[in-house]
């Protein structure tokens, strides 16, 4: 499993207690290898398909135990109490990507184009009609 994610045992040993207990009907199917799934699709992008089904188990297990697990908030308390522990972590991370493009990205040729909200000539009638101001004849009351 060298190129798979797999929850080493002491992250495990963190993770497993806050997982919820409270399942009704069949079986769940084993946590450890579904959240390893979950995390291998969430590094590839969350591409559900690039998830071996001999390693993590069918693609729709993970995607349905992802989704219900957001909607129940159960990440969020996961992520809560793994941040709170041990006060201060040991890693922090930012993430931050820059990306350089050629001149002409802004626009068409040359360079940028500078982007106009609306010309003057916008705001009046369009050319191709009539305007009724135009077709409406002045009578004086003399």
């Amino acid at each position: 499993m060298a190129d798979f994610f797999w929850f080493s045992d002491e992250q495990w040993a963190r993770i497993e207690p806050l997982l919820p207990t409270d399942t009704r009907g069949m079986p769940r199917v084993d946590d450890r290898r579904v959240l390893s799934g979950i995390v291998h699709a969430l590094k590839s992008g969350g591409r559900w398909g690039d998830c071996p089904e001999h390693v993590y188990g069918p693609k729709k297990t993970l995607y349905n135990r992802f989704r219900r697990w957001a909607e129940r908030g159960v990440w969020e308390r996961i992520f809560a109490d793994l941040a709170g522990m041990d006060g201060v972590p040991s890693r922090l991370f930012i993430d931050s990507s820059c990306i350089k493009v050629h001149r002409t990205a802004g626009g068409a040729k040359g360079g940028p184009w500078l982007m106009v909200s609306a010309s003057p000539k916008a705001a009046g009638t369009p050319s191709s009609m009539r305007s009724a101001m135009k077709r409406a004849v002045p009578t004086s009351c003399s």
